[in-house]
């Protein structure tokens, strides 16, 4: 279920604020009131808001001009008005300047909640649009570790076991090893699944830039600050923000970083005014940040803060019994829309003798340049770079190259054991229809797996 959104009502009458809270306020949203600039200013300070409703005359402020000043604190963020009659054109006016909309007084409960809804869509598509820009997230569906070795078993029931949790998590493992896999699935298993998951790499950040990128600035924090900024934090609130590389962070971003995760607050560079972060965060490195600490490379106290919950993956030349596995889903996701290309048991053979000091991300690059080279289906030494036939000592057969129809024989026989006897699974794998499968069963004399 999705978390209720937050609103702000501001309106120095009082029956009006007993009355929106009391009828508006709900699972799906909810309503804090302010009688004046001055409590709503503290409230603000304190809790991110989504939508606020503004009368737009106040005791001690002009709505207008605390319109201005909060728009300008936070990016995402959307007013509706409360306007008498003789406030119409101004009301028309402030709409012209962003606000989203104006309701005259008195005013209607069903209208006054449309509204509400509607300003709240606006700011879920200003913050998917920004979150686009620094993520591969664009999907709700489960996202799972390919392959059957005790260690992928072991990190999808890790993955699993976090679902109701909101602890950090450090994910380990050599560069390509699929770190980033285990950080979408930790996300698309969570709560927070319907908000973006913000990536963003460490080490690709300009030193001088970090603490911005991050955490946002002001207007005029620094040289060439000519406007405010938010950083990733706000990019991703409701989210998962997953920084790789975490290793590569700056000290002095390691000790700011460290009190976000400790009190949940944070501010932009160059603002006094504290933001809360209603942030999940997941973090992963390649390297040893126990070793780390150890040589006065990484905080000590970030470091038991990140590593409430770790999971480490395995290079892929620990795990071969997965690589049958990852190359069916390679072919499968590298060739959309058309049948997938096959491999022979020899072939395959190469792959399993490997090393594969770049992990899984080298696996795909060797198949993706393999399908390129292909003049037919069928994925052959030929196609695979020389490193890789290279480290078969296997000599070459004796016996003549197999027909296609033996090749693909083989592999429905191979996929098919993959899936103990499922057919339904072996044909989905193959991308054909589960009666095709049957066909040519029948047709190259397949026996039940």
């Amino acid at each position: 279920m999705p978390s209720p959104y937050n609103v702000l009502v501001v309106d120095d009458e009082r029956s009006i604020r007993r009355l929106l809270k009391r009828e508006l306020e709900s699972s799906e949203r909810i309503l804090h009131t302010a009688e004046d600039a001055k409590r709503a200013r503290q409230l603000l300070s304190k809790t991110r808001y989504d939508v606020i409703i503004l009368d737009i005359r106040l005791p001690d402020a002009d709505g207008m001009d605390l319109y201005t000043e909060f728009k300008s604190t936070q990016q995402d963020l959307e007013f509706v008005l409360i306007t008498g009659h003789g406030d119409i054109d101004s009301a028309v006016e402030a709409m012209r300047l962003g606000v989203f909309d104006y309701i005259t007084k008195p005013f209607k409960l069903d209208r006054m909640e449309l509204v509400l809804d509607r300003a709240y869509q606006r700011v879920c598509l200003h913050r998917e649009n920004r979150g686009l820009r620094h993520t591969q997230e664009n999907t709700t569906q489960k996202t799972h570790l390919i392959g059957r070795s005790d260690p992928i078993k072991g990190i999808n029931f890790l993955i699993e076991k976090l679902t109701p949790s909101e602890v950090p998590v450090l994910i380990t493992g050599e560069s390509g090893a699929g770190k980033d896999v285990v950080a979408h699935a930790i996300h698309s298993r969570s709560k927070r699944s319907a908000h973006p998951l913000i990536i963003k790499n460490c080490a690709m950040l300009q030193r001088e830039m970090v603490r911005s990128e991050l955490f946002g600035h002001k207007k005029g924090s620094f040289t060439g600050a000519s406007e405010g900024h938010d950083g990733l934090i706000s990019v991703a609130h409701k989210g998962t923000l997953f920084l790789d590389e975490i290793g590569d962070l700056p000290d002095d971003v390691q000790a700011s970083l460290l009190r976000l995760l400790e009190t949940k607050t944070y501010r932009r560079m160059g603002d006094n005014e504290e933001r809360l972060a209603d942030v999940r965060f997941l973090f992963a490195t390649n390297r040893d940040l126990g070793k780390a600490v150890e040589k006065g490379e990484f905080n000590e106290a970030l470091y038991h803060r990140i590593n409430v919950f770790n999971i480490h993956i395995p290079r892929l030349s620990k795990r071969k019994e997965d690589i049958p596995l990852l190359v069916e889903h390679f072919l499968n996701l590298l060739s959309p829309g058309q049948e997938p290309a096959v491999m022979p048991q020899k072939t395959l053979h190469h792959l399993l003798n490997y090393d594969w000091p770049g992990n899984v991300r080298e696996l795909r690059n060797v198949l993706e340049r393999a399908l390129i080279l292909s003049d037919t289906n069928v994925i052959t030494d030929n196609t695979l770079p020389p490193e890789v036939v290279g480290t078969c000592n296997d000599p070459e057969p004796t016996s003549p190259p197999m027909s296609l129809e033996s090749v693909e024989r083989e592999h429905i026989i191979r996929v098919l054991s993959i899936y103990t006897g499922n057919r339904q699974k072996a044909a989905d794998a193959l991308g054909i229809g589960r009666k095709t499968l049957y066909r040519k069963i029948q047709k190259y004399g397949i026996e039940s797996v």
